[in-house]
């Protein structure tokens, strides 16, 4: 099961792979973006009116389609791509066996030896021209298109088509979010038929939404569904996810295009679909257009967006977490990074942050986008379980910043059966570990050399590498720490908080034996 980013690219790329030897690069985004310089602030306005959700409310959309289309246009973007030398390719005799290549194993007509037929040998670099199809919204009478910006990224022209009969204009990039995936456009062009905003915090499940783009570039089409899910994350489509999820038939090309309610007022912009096969299976994603407004308004605003920033590694609240720390919801703080917001304020790895402002957080990915979501300079209050208390506390956000083993070894668990992470073994960090596992200079434990692969720490998770920071919340600073605190803890669960690739983070390990 894979997802797919919506976009519709030109097949003619894949095609002069083979045909000309090369493979295709993306050459250096050259698309002139618009300066931030002399712009005015735009709020885009919001209609929160309540939909009308009587079950007789609509037997045909066609009023609702016929007024809001007009405001949904296809987005063409296209950039320059250079072949690269292929001879090492073509210099494998499996390769020729397959693909036939001609002039193999001596010279040519030319003089040149072996691969001088070939198109793209480094000799002439070529080019060729890359197209994508995507859709976007217009979303100011004055020529403001909201799309996605993996629609446009790299893209050194971009143009917009919409209307009947049909209108062409060339395209400037005023923005891009690439972690929030979306892009602003601007035209040269007035009384344009803007779309209407509506609250997508207003949405229910089950409520009925339009979807209108341009898919496979074949026009404008609209598809019709319902609300299947709202605030879908940690899917790993963008760095910050809220999704609303729905079965409205959406296909590539439909990337950008807008996601309507029975009312006809623009709830979302699509932007992936989960597929075999690349067509709809019934399962989109489109990003609530409150979130797409106020990253717009920034973008339009200075050209970027800045994010509020807190300094947590934070992790999900598994069952086997829950019980270890005595909260059923919130958000595990596995780490804190020094000089933050969150050290100053006094945040600590182990700590359960339960609400924010008021607001209950039901897990991390709902932090974490909520944080993104505030302005710098914020200040926020932070509802947190620590050592079973209860606590609040103030924190002042900052920006986000623009990611074989030796030593003294020893098994862990005492070698029997009594202690916890039985067949794991253990050593110090020498400087070499240090440096070969980067780790900063204020990462104090012991570092795991070996894990039995049949053992409860690996089915845990835990690996050769990491290195152990705490079990049963004590400190390890060093191997011989680590072997006689595992002797001493009675098991047969024991919460490990170890360092693995730049942060930190918790998993119980259970001892428990299997049932015979």
């Amino acid at each position: 099961m894979k997802l797919r980013i919506l976009t519709r690219t030109a097949a003619l790329a894949g095609v002069l792979l083979l045909a000309n030897g090369g493979l295709a690069l993306a050459a250096k985004d050259k698309t002139a973006e618009a300066k931030p310089a002399d712009r005015p602030p735009l709020r885009l306005q919001v209609d929160g009116t309540a939909i009308d959700r009587s079950p007789a409310a609509h037997n045909s959309f066609a009023p609702v389609v016929k007024r809001v289309s007009t405001s949904v246009v296809a987005v063409y973007s296209s950039k320059k791509v250079r072949q690269q030398d292929m001879n090492q390719l073509f210099n494998d005799p499996v390769f020729r066996h397959f693909f036939g290549v001609p002039g193999q194993g001596g010279e040519d007509d030319n003089g040149e030896n072996g691969n001088g037929n070939i198109p793209g040998n480094g000799r002439h670099p070529r080019e060729s021209i890359q197209q994508s199809l995507g859709s976007g919204v217009i979303v100011t009478s004055d020529g403001y298109v909201i799309t996605n910006n993996h629609v446009v990224d790299g893209a050194d022209d971009v143009k917009i088509k919409f209307g009947q009969p049909e209108r062409e204009y060339k395209a400037t990039v005023v923005g891009r979010d690439p972690e929030g995936d979306v892009a602003v456009l601007k035209i040269d062009a007035t009384g344009l038929p803007a779309a209407r905003l509506g609250d997508s915090d207003q949405l229910q499940v089950g409520d009925t939404v339009l979807a209108m783009g341009d898919p496979f570039g074949i026009g404008l089409t609209v598809t019709h569904g319902i609300v299947s899910a709202l605030g879908r994350n940690s899917l790993g489509i963008e760095a910050y996810e809220d999704f609303i999820q729905t079965d409205a038939p959406i296909n590539p090309g439909n990337s950008g295009g807008g996601l309507f309610d029975s009312e006809g007022r623009l709830v979302g912009i699509n932007t992936a679909i989960l597929s075999h096969s690349g067509g709809s299976n019934g399962v989109g994603f489109a990003i609530p257009i409150n979130l797409v407004k106020s990253l717009a308004e920034q973008l339009i605003h200075s050209g970027k967006v800045a994010r509020g920033f807190l300094g947590v590694a934070l992790q999900p609240l598994t069952p086997d977490l829950a019980s270890q720390f005595g909260v059923t919801t919130g958000a595990l703080v596995s780490d804190v990074s020094p000089d933050t917001p969150a050290s100053r304020a006094g945040l600590k790895a182990g700590d359960i942050i339960t609400r924010m402002d008021g607001k209950t957080v039901e897990d991390f990915s709902q932090l974490r986008l909520a944080v993104s979501e505030m302005i710098p300079g914020t200040e926020v209050t932070l509802d947190i379980v620590r050592d079973g208390k209860p606590l609040a506390i103030k924190a002042k956000l900052d920006q986000r910043p623009t990611k074989s083993l030796a030593g003294n070894d020893h098994p862990v668990g005492g070698g029997t059966d009594q202690g916890v992470l039985n067949g794991v073994t253990v050593g110090d960090i020498t400087a070499e570990i240090r440096e070969q596992l980067q780790l900063p200079a204020e990462v104090k434990g012991a570092v795991v050399t070996e894990v039995d692969p049949e053992s409860a720490s690996a089915k845990a998770g835990l690996a050769r590498g990491d290195i152990i920071l705490e079990l049963d919340r004590k400190s390890v600073h060093n191997a011989d720490e680590a072997v006689k605190l595992s002797d001493e803890i009675k098991g047969p669960k024991v919460l490990v908080r170890l360092w693995r690739g730049g942060t930190s983070r918790y998993v119980v390990v259970d001892e428990t034996p299997a049932a015979p």
